[in-house]
């Protein structure tokens, strides 16, 4: 059966707060461990009104306290945001913490806009096309290798399970060079995933971290007893979207009956564009998006998102798309 894993945006809902977007992970971790789930991850976003896990590895930790057998990671990290030494001391800690289960995911987009990236990074000289060059010395620090001249205390010896990101044909070239695990960002960069995969799987070379090709891609999956509840409860990433697109970040907003129909259609555009990768219905409906996506990319794992605003309503959608890949008949 293939894979499925979670990614949790930490939504910071309108009338919410960050405190409670925190407790929330947990308990969703936690969840996501008693359904089936092979891992969760948070991503780094900075900037943003309506996501809470601006400090990653932070957020990880948090989560890993919460939980006990499922990995926890971060999908992902953007390097170009750090010094490579700062982030092994930060995941050889949680290694240490969490072993067998740390998850780390690189990506090299700034995860914010320019004045913010500008802001993080402020005099650190590195930029998004050092990244290869990023990964490498972090994987020196891990391997304690002495190439740097540095031992990373906590990082030497560490083992957390590194992936390269992507939601272009570059993170493909990358991770099929180095023999690591790829994983694309398909639920809301949807454009190069075909292309990035068949790269991806003719390029790779065996490393000591991996034989063969394991590549993740990203999904979005809103289950309810009803497609038209699925429907409502979707509609609150739907209007996140639509303002983060058109220059407005929000906080996640309640759902909106008939949302996407309200929508002038250059709006509507932006939706159909970016929520390509999508299954939107009752158990049997998102089965069938599933299968299809499984079938059309042949990934070993699918990577579920989904914003919903309620959190009762998230977590019983969470358990219905666990039902929905259990019950998947197309091999990985």
């Amino acid at each position: 059966m293939t894979a499925f894993s979670l990614l949790d945006l930490v939504p910071v809902v309108e009338g919410g707060s960050v405190a409670q977007a925190l407790a929330n992970a947990a308990d969703m971790a936690h969840h996501a461990e008693a359904t089936g789930y092979s891992r969760y991850w948070v991503a780094e976003h900075h900037g943003m009104a309506g996501i809470a896990s601006s400090a990653t590895a932070v957020v990880i930790a948090h989560v890993g306290a919460a939980t006990s057998t499922i990995r926890v990671g971060a999908g992902g990290i953007m390097l170009p945001n750090h010094a490579p030494l700062v982030i092994a001391e930060q995941f050889g800690t949680l290694d240490a913490l969490f072993p067998g289960r740390i998850d780390l995911g690189l990506g090299r987009a700034p995860g914010s806009d320019q004045r913010v990236a500008q802001a993080i990074r402020r005099t650190l000289e590195t930029d998004p096309n050092a990244f290869p060059r990023d990964v490498l010395e972090l994987q020196s620090y891990f391997a304690d290798d002495g190439q740097t001249g540095i031992r990373a205390t906590p990082g030497a010896g560490a083992n957390p399970e590194l992936w390269i990101l992507g939601s272009s044909t570059f993170g493909a070239q990358l991770a099929a060079m180095l023999g690591l695990p790829y994983a694309f960002a398909s639920h809301f960069a949807p454009d190069a995933l075909d292309q990035a995969l068949a790269i991806y799987r003719r390029d790779f070379r065996p490393s000591a971290a991996l034989d063969r090709p394991y590549a993740m891609a990203g999904f979005n999956v809103f289950v309810a007893d009803t497609d038209e509840e699925a429907e409502l409860l979707a509609s609150s990433q739907q209007q996140a979207f639509v303002s983060l697109r058109t220059g407005n970040p929000r906080q996640l907003p309640p759902p909106v009956v008939g949302y996407r129909d309200s929508l002038p259609p250059q709006h509507a555009a932006i939706l159909d564009h970016v929520l390509q990768c999508s299954a939107v219905g009752t158990v049997d409906r998102v089965a069938r998006g599933l299968a299809a996506f499984v079938e059309r990319t042949g990934v070993d794992e699918v990577m579920i998102s989904s914003s919903i605003y309620d959190v009762a309503a998230r977590k019983k959608s969470v358990a219905l798309a666990a039902e929905a890949m259990r019950s998947l008949t197309v091999p990985a």
